[in-house]
């Protein structure tokens, strides 16, 4: 056969002309893993071939994947799945063929024509039940069952992409901090004890998909992945809006204990057609060997469409900036001595003069058991955090003591949610716990000097001496000076979805943006200062703001799936549209922009370096970990968090992992955070935050020796 084309990392690489026998014809989409062409077999019938991308053909884990994916799609062919047709995962670029499944995917669908409805849902319900029944029975956990993950063909959904399901008696497991899967459609046990997860996860996940196509978006709802990770372990589902006849279904399906999930065999009895119109049937007790039959789920709605691969939920996982999670409750501030060095109240006299930096580390925490990571920010050689029952502290960043504290002594703690303290007109500003309120603190001594009422506005952004608070229903903005609290200007734009803040100085910039699902996207440049709106552009496509400097704003491009697919820079001043497509897509991105490299990360550990003058990308890392933070650069150093209190640092220039830290984990049961804070870089170290409450400090000179 001709060999497979891989001339680099450009996005032509990505389009090899055959693999194997099957000659490629049309590009059906792409995910994370790789790209999935339209192909047509010697005797004619049309099969959909994933070929996996040229750069992680390379990478020994990712075959290893691909061949268990491989196996288990074969292992389970049948009328709810794609059948494989041919495959080769030895192959340079390792391949697999299945059968064309000409329908929408239940994302595109919902997102196109809206909620399912009567009917509809049921059929849906019953295929899904039906599908996890034979998944189950071939001995498989899909383990990431979600709506781009079912396809509606005109015979009933299919269930896709076995990528990281795993054979019910195999002895791979999970390595520690590696969590697999899409947060609002993972069980709570995926979360908690990812080595013992089993079929009833793909229950969990069947009553999420349920909710999405009755209501669009999923039982767990949240801008960040961590926050909604939290949500499905210790919250309640939001199913507002989901049929009364199906209430009783999918709460059983979304249990938080796997033994109280009905298995598949049960739903399909639940779900059988003669109970169309009427409430499925949930018994009180389970029972292992009730069975029953679906009629073939024919969608009214369904029409040819690509495959979808790898997608994102609804949810909006990029890092769209600082948004104020407020509850109102009552509360003080109180502020306080405290120390590591001595008792609460005791003069310190700071580190001796030329002393060599040591590392360190303090625990934050105002005694209460509410487990999140603490949030930071720095100033000169002071750090400025938050933690659960700390509304705002100042640690010196030297050797971690802290010199005052402002208590929360709110019962619920921590309200601020991921939004670190802010130094702005030479005040700092927290939100106070337990309120809507603004607070402007003397930062020498934790006193406060004003506040504001930010009830109807609850998105805070931060532009050279103005705070701008943005109204709830994305239409009005509010300008404050920072130094007074006196109000500068407030005025009604068009409706956006995103205010994001950038430059510093007489080069602060202001930018509201209409968010997805909009498209095109509009950006307004806003004058910070008095709020006239200085010039409007469209830009093509579904568009999420990630950062902005004195001179333009960075935004990453989504395609229908909500995965990532490219970078895009606008220049503040010609602007000019510059659009760096990436050679493999990225999930729940989170993005940070230095020198305008946008350095991306994804929710499975994907770390991408994208030079947007260039328009190339220049290195990308699989670091192996879930749940990174959004990155922190220093230089030629880039450092991302992981979700079991790790610090990692990497190359900047290369994109080689340097070194990371030991995991930090809450010894208690309740370890999952619901925020997951960039580290924060200053001269000669990385300060960092983990689950277990702690602050640490690490010498930046040397990783490989943390």
């Amino acid at each position: 056969m001709p060999p497979l084309r891989n001339t680099g990392s450009a996005p032509e690489a990505e389009l090899p002309e055959y693999a194997g026998r099957y000659e490629l014809e049309s590009c059906l989409g792409s995910g994370g893993m790789g790209v999935v062409h339209l192909a047509t077999s010697a005797s004619g019938m049309r099969i959909a071939v994933k070929v996996i991308h040229a750069d992680h053909a390379q990478d020994s884990e990712f075959r290893a994947r691909f061949r268990q994916e491989v196996a288990a799609a074969r292992r389970v062919s049948g009328a709810f799945t794609a059948p494989v047709v041919d495959a080769d995962p030895e192959a340079p670029r390792p391949w697999m063929a299945t059968l064309f499944i000409d329908g929408p995917t239940l994302s595109e669908q919902v997102k196109r024509n809206g909620p399912l409805k009567g009917d509809e849902l049921i059929l849906l319900g019953a295929g899904l039940a039906e599908g996890l029944r034979d998944i189950h029975r071939a001995g498989v956990v899909h383990r990431d069952l979600k709506p781009s993950n079912v396809l509606l063909a005109a015979d009933g959904p299919k269930v896709i992409d076995f990528g990281i399901s795993r054979p019910t008696d195999s002895d791979l497991r999970t390595e520690t901090g590696k969590l697999i899967g899409t947060p609002p459609f993972m069980a709570p046990e995926q979360f908690q004890r990812p080595r013992d997860v089993g079929p009833a996860a793909d229950v969990f996940a069947m009553g999420a998909v349920l909710v999405h196509a009755a209501t669009g978006r999923g039982p767990f709802d949240s801008d960040s992945p961590y926050v909604v990770a939290y949500q499905v372990v210790h919250n309640d589902p939001n199913l507002t809006g989901v049929p009364e006849n199906l209430l009783p279904l999918i709460k059983s399906c979304l249990a938080k204990q796997p033994e109280d999930r009905p298995t598949p065999d049960e739903l399909m009895a639940m779900l059988h057609p003669s109970s169309r119109g009427a409430t499925p049937f949930v018994p009180a007790r389970r029972g292992g060997d009730r069975t029953g039959s679906a009629a073939a789920a024919t969608h009214p709605r369904a029409a040819a469409r690509p495959r979808g691969r790898l997608a994102r939920p609804r949810v909006r996982w990029a890092a769209a900036g600082v948004a104020l999670v407020l509850v109102a409750a009552g509360c003080f501030f109180a502020v306080q001595g405290a120390s590591g060095h001595g008792a609460p109240g005791t003069a310190y006299a700071g580190p001796a003069k030329g002393q060599k930096f040591r590392p360190w580390h303090t625990t934050l925490r105002g005694g209460t058991t509410e487990n999140k990571a603490p949030v930071c920010s720095p100033d000169g050689a002071s750090l400025y955090c938050t933690a659960p029952g700390v509304a705002a502290a100042r640690i010196n960043q030297t050797d971690g003591h802290v010199d005052w504290s402002v208590k929360d002594t709110d019962a619920a703690g921590f309200t601020a949610g991921d939004t670190p303290p802010v130094l702005s007109g030479g005040l700092l500003y927290v939100v106070v716990p337990g309120t809507k309120r603004l607070a402007a603190l003397d930062p020498a001594s934790g006193e406060q000097r004003w506040e504001a009422d930010i009830s109807q506005y609850p998105t805070v952004r931060y532009a050279g001496d103005s705070v701008l608070l943005m109204k709830s229903d994305g239409q009005s903005v509010r300008a404050l000076d920072s130094v007074t609290g006196s109000e500068r200007w407030t005025r009604r734009l068009d409706t956006f979805s995103n205010l994001w803040a950038g430059g510093s100085g007489k080069h602060a910039r202001l930018f509201a943006v209409t968010g997805p699902p909009a498209t095109p996207t509009e950006v307004s440049s806003v004058d910070p200062g008095t709020g006239a709106v200085l010039w409007r552009k469209n830009l093509t496509g579904s568009l999420v703001p990630v950062g902005a400097s004195d001179g333009a704003l960075f935004l990453l491009s989504q395609n229908l799936d909500d995965v990532t697919n490219a970078v895009v820079r606008l220049d503040a001043t010609t602007r000019a549209v510059t659009r760096t497509p990436l050679p493999s897509f990225v999930e729940q991105a989170q993005a940070t922009v230095a020198d305008d490299i946008v350095y991306v990360v994804g929710y499975t550990g994907s770390l991408l370096a994208v030079d947007t003058r260039e328009g190339v990308q220049r290195w990308r890392l699989e670091t192996s970990v879930t749940r990174a933070s959004r990155p922190a650069v220093d230089g030629k150093r880039v450092y991302v968090s992981a979700g079991d209190g790790r610090l990692l640092a990497v190359d900047g220039v290369t994109g080689a992992l340097l070194g990371q830290t030991k995991p930090r984990m809450d010894a208690a049961a309740r370890t999952l955070v619901p925020t997951l804070p960039p580290p924060v870089v200053a001269p000669g170290k990385v300060v960092a935050t983990a689950p277990d409450g702690s602050v640490f400090a690490v010498d930046s000179g040397d990783p490989a020796r943390w």
